[in-house]
């Protein structure tokens, strides 16, 4: 019997669901909804399954990028994986999507980067296995790129132009650009974990926001210095 993993990214301006299976990625779909991604999601889901013969109901694990991006967008991806799976039963795989830029890289080392605005990035460090290798941080651009690594390392962005920064770790990195479209990677890494037994009961996944929100951040400024 087959085994399927559906994907989803909410995370950014361009969003994407895919259904992954041993063959790989079997469909992966662009999301463009400048409203937001809540509204069009589960539309979206019905009609990729529907199109392959299949139902929720037939999906082995449900999958979601967990961050870092908007804090919005996190929030809706995780809740729409979290309540499929509570319906029927699945599990959850929650990938960083730092992890997932990384899936597109070739060499042992790969650097991950996001545009976290504020003049910072989100930065990752992955090997070849997409094993973890320098805690996701966010950072100024320069200090994140000085930071690397010196030998065979690349830098694995998305759409993110990275050609201001003005220091002498920037020139000595290959760049490799990976698409908008993140769910089809967050579906193979999902489908991998899937068949080592690395998942998740629902209440168990958590969103990977790597800084906290503006809102916290506003909360915490206007505490008595002698709270927290």
């Amino acid at each position: 019997m087959s085994a399927y993993v559906l994907a989803i990214d909410t995370t950014g301006d361009v969003g994407s669901i895919a259904l992954a299976g041993e063959c790989g990625v079997i469909e992966e779909v662009m999301l463009d909804s400048p409203d937001g991604f809540a509204h069009v999601l589960f539309d979206e889901i019905g009609r990729l399954l529907e199109r392959h013969g299949l139902q929720v109901s037939q999906m082995d694990a449900f999958a979601s990028a967990s961050g870092p991006g908007s804090f919005t967008g996190v929030r809706v991806g995780l809740a729409a994986v979290k309540g499929l799976a509570e319906a029927t039963g699945r599990k959850v795989i929650a990938v960083s999507n730092l992890q997932a830029l990384a899936w597109h890289g070739s060499r042992s080392l790969r650097a991950a980067v996001l545009d976290a605005r504020r003049g910072e990035v989100y930065g990752g460090l992955y090997n070849a296995a997409l094993e973890i290798m320098q805690e996701e941080v966010v950072a100024q651009l320069p200090v994140w790129l000085a930071s690397l690594p010196q030998g065979e390392l690349e830098i694995v962005t998305q759409g993110f132009l990275l050609g201001g920064a003005t220091t002498p770790a920037f020139g000595r990195h290959r760049f490799v650009q990976a698409p908008k479209a993140l769910a089809g990677s967050i579906g193979r890494i999902a489908f991998d974990r899937l068949l080592s037994g690395v998942v998740l009961d629902p209440a168990e996944v958590d969103a990977n926001y790597v800084r906290r929100s503006d809102a916290e951040l506003l909360w915490k400024d206007t505490l008595p210095d002698s709270v927290g």
